[in-house]
């Protein structure tokens, strides 16, 4: 369970392969996901989440809503941002994860695991 900037409740639920991907304020390896193009991650659902709302000034520009979830953020065992991992719908579990550069850095990193 999550939450938009708008305060507005989020259920966040794995039935098809996602990329989480943790963001924070400032950050550079971050903006394609907060403002930039995802193209390259099409065959994927993201969600984008923040442990808190210390980047929520930018976040309200962005162009997919940026959830509000430190409990996700805990249950998936992501330590710091910017971090991905993928998630699978079958458990779900989490499959691989990384440290984010780009949305096309990760895109080539999770390939496999979506063929």
């Amino acid at each position: 369970m999550g939450h938009q900037l708008s305060g507005d409740a989020v259920e966040i639920v794995f039935d098809r392969w996602t990329l989480v991907v943790a963001v924070k304020a400032s950050c550079d390896g971050c903006r394609d996901f907060i403002e930039g193009s995802l193209d390259a991650l099409a065959n994927v659902a993201v969600l984008v989440v923040g442990a808190d709302t210390q980047g929520d000034d930018e976040w309200a520009r962005a162009a997919r809503p940026v959830v509000i979830s430190p409990e996700l953020i805990t249950a998936l065992d992501i330590r710091w941002p910017p971090f991905y991992v993928l998630v699978s719908p079958l458990g779900p579990k989490v499959v691989t994860e990384g440290v984010v550069f780009s949305a096309a850095q990760v895109a080539e990193e999770i390939a496999a695991y979506l063929a």
